[in-house]
């Protein structure tokens, strides 16, 4: 998730971690509705659908009182690669669904803080103690726990949720360069307007008349995305970014429940290992940031 301004007050904290656990899991949601449809639809119609219906909301929400000023930046380059950035991000996680089972790949996926910690060295001139490249690394054990040399999921799939978690990082260290100087509702509909125009142009070519219940499941996958987006948003007006980070990994526990009841698939204990580690990794790492803010 993208990493926003701090709050200009902190009311409630404990309703800030309230909010942000429901917000995870809107966004476990969207994760089981993405696997769905993929499995159902051209990948790029599913894209299409998260950011339609997502740009539309904005437009709904946000245009009537904002007008030309919704598209107004300083930074268009940067914004425009922020979009390309989270458009590749959700094409390839959306992808790796179809092949790996949701929990696992919302796993592999949450290294993404971790990474953010290696690109925030070169590209953010950020300093990294001892204990944090450690946690870093134990992450990255994690994944090769769940992945297993020679088990069932290690195979070109994992790429795909491994690549999608690069790219988020990249695309994490941008908003930070934003943090201050770019509106974060422009930013927000530049990347879904980015991402909707990107897929329409598959289309076309991949165009499937989805059913009725199928068109409805659609629709809740873009709301869950602009859902998602809003609530962490409004969770960051009673606690700060920093104080709320460790709870978001509960998606990882969210995402392994719904994957149990909509796709009846239950990861084994080797990988549930796995995944303790790398989320155990991403909170040490979310607490030490939490104080040193």
């Amino acid at each position: 998730m993208p990493p926003l301004p701090a709050p200009s007050a902190a009311r409630s904290p404990w309703l800030g971690i309230g909010i942000t656990l429901l917000a995870v899991f809107v966004f476990s949601l969207l994760d089981t509705s993405s696997k769905y449809l993929g499995q159902r639809y051209p990948i790029a119609m599913v894209v299409w659908a998260r950011y339609a219906v997502h740009t539309l909301l904005m437009l709904l929400v946000f245009a009537p009182r904002m007008g030309g000023s919704l598209l107004h930046t300083r930074r268009p380059g940067m914004q425009l690669l922020r979009g390309l950035l989270l458009f590749s991000v959700t094409v390839l996680f959306v992808t790796g669904l179809k092949y790996i089972p949701l929990a696992e790949a919302t796993a592999i996926m949450y290294l993404t803080p971790l990474l953010v910690v290696v690109f925030s060295v070169p590209l953010l001139g950020e300093r990294v103690d001892r204990a944090t490249w450690l946690a870093v690394l134990a992450g990255l054990v994690g994944v090769l726990v769940v992945v297993r040399p020679g088990g069932a999921l290690l195979s070109f799939a994992v790429l795909l949720p491994l690549g999608g978690a690069l790219a988020n990082s990249l695309y994490q260290i941008i908003t930070r360069k934003f943090s201050g100087s770019e509106s974060g509702v422009t930013t927000n509909f530049i990347t879904g307007l980015c991402g909707t125009l990107l897929a329409s142009c598959a289309l076309p070519f991949v165009w499937v008349t989805p059913t009725l219940a199928d068109s409805a499941v659609m629709g809740l996958l873009g709301l869950c995305g602009y859902g998602g987006h809003a609530l962490l948003i409004k969770a960051f007006d009673y606690a700060s970014p920093a104080s709320l980070a460790p709870y978001t990994y509960s998606q990882i526990v969210s995402s392994t429940l719904i994957g149990l009841w909509v796709f009846e698939a239950l990861p084994d204990a080797v990988s549930i290992a796995g995944m303790i580690l790398i989320a155990g990794s991403g909170v040490w790492v979310a607490l030490r940031r939490r104080r040193a803010a």
